[in-house]
């Protein structure tokens, strides 16, 4: 069974290889989560996400914002509710940082004026592992273990 920290550890690895999440305001009225993609900044964030100062949530968003971001491995065999807060950023610093081809294609350069930067700091998350493979399936199937004590131990709060 896997750990709280290794949990959490899975989970940061996960999101620098893939970081496509529902991203959503926690108090926002008539709200709802998108999907964006995040860029880690390093091994333990902060995440952040290339969009339009037009999007709703950056016209809702101010500093310190409370946020959540529900996230799905590629693999499908890690799952998450981040917690934490966003705030929009215009720290060129960042942007240069976490400039590349994929942000590129969808702007006019750094200095397109359209462009908004949302940074999320995470606080917590519930993570959750697959306990089910193809050999847990083959175990299943001949009676050889209990999918509900298999899941046991495979979630986890971790603070972030």
């Amino acid at each position: 069974m896997p750990t709280p920290a290794e949990l959490e550890k899975k989970l940061w690895k996960a999101l620098q290889d893939h970081a496509t999440v529902f991203l959503g305001l926690s108090n926002a009225e008539h709200g709802h989560a998108r999907p964006m993609t995040f860029i880690a900044d390093g091994d333990h964030g902060p995440l952040y996400v290339f969009t339009t100062k037009d999007n709703d949530m950056v016209e809702r968003a101010h500093a310190g914002s409370a946020a959540f971001a529900h996230y799905v491995s590629k693999g499908h065999d890690l799952w998450a509710c981040i917690h934490g807060n966003i705030s929009i950023t215009a720290d060129r610093a960042v942007i240069d940082r976490l400039w590349n081809s994929h942000v590129a294609a969808w702007y006019s350069g750094k200095d397109d004026p359209k462009m908004a930067v949302i940074r999320f700091d995470a606080d917590h998350a519930e993570v959750w592992e697959d306990s089910s493979s193809a050999l847990a399936g083959i175990k299943l199937a001949l009676g050889l273990s209990d999918p509900k004590k298999d899941a046991q131990g495979k979630k986890a709060t971790v603070q972030m």
